[in-house]
């Protein structure tokens, strides 16, 4: 059994991996925002990230994994953004997951062999219409993730997920009909959007010892959007 931490639990990809978790045995502690958890409510505790003086003393005192979920999909032409809506990503999905990093290496360190998943996306490797705003963002959690990975081995492991296009909540006005859902699964060479479930099985390999050989990677999740040309 593993002691691990899940920040944005609630919905979405976390939702699931939470639930992936405690089927396995593990004790999972998990966060929320302003989405308050349906069910194993217990294990919730409400967090805001951008919030410069949160208390983590939930946080078990050997702590196995911890992966960060918070994030966000903007996507405008880059003329129309501003320079503060990147500042804003950023403040959310890279200095979020720095400070939760920062605020539980010691209890990282305490484990036999700690684990750490953040989540980037396709759209930093192969580049898209109208995705710089994430992509920005996403490109600086990827080098985290390599530049971590090196400074924490041998003791902790590093890696990241690149999902494409997933169906959650945040993911909502880009899948909210079924055209939209047939429309985006045609771009992808296996002909379906992504699920929460499939970061997830991801996420729960790399927290596993099945993964303890591998560090400092970006995983891509993505039905072959990155790769395939079909």
């Amino acid at each position: 059994m593993k002691n691990i931490l899940v920040i944005g639990g609630a919905t979405g990809i976390g939702k699931e991996l939470v639930h992936q978790l405690i089927d396995q045995g593990h004790n999972v502690v998990a966060t929320y925002h302003e989405t308050e958890p349906t069910d194993n409510s217990e294990r919730y505790y409400q967090l805001d990230v951008l919030d410069n003086d949160y208390n983590l003393d939930f946080v078990p005192e050997v702590l196995d994994g911890v992966v960060y979920c918070p994030g966000s999909i903007n996507l405008l032409p880059f003329h129309r953004i501003k320079p503060e809506a990147f500042v804003a990503d950023f403040e959310l999905q890279v200095l979020g997951a720095i400070k939760i990093i920062q605020s539980v290496l010691k209890n990282l360190k305490r484990s036999e062999g700690g684990s750490i998943v953040l989540f980037s996306t396709v759209a930093v490797q192969t580049g898209y219409n109208f995705h710089s705003q994430v992509a920005s963002s996403k490109g600086a959690i990827e080098g985290l993730t390599r530049s971590l990975a090196a400074e924490l081995a041998p003791k902790i492991r590093v890696n990241a997920i690149a999902p494409s296009l997933t169906q959650t909540p945040l993911a909502d006005r880009l899948l909210n009909t079924e055209e939209k859902i047939e429309a985006n699964a045609q771009r992808h060479p296996l002909h379906r959007v992504g699920q929460p479930e499939d970061m997830a099985n991801m996420a729960s390999f790399l927290l596993s010892d099945q993964s303890s050989w591998i560090t400092g990677q970006i995983m891509k999740v993505d039905g072959g959007a990155s790769s395939l040309r079909t």
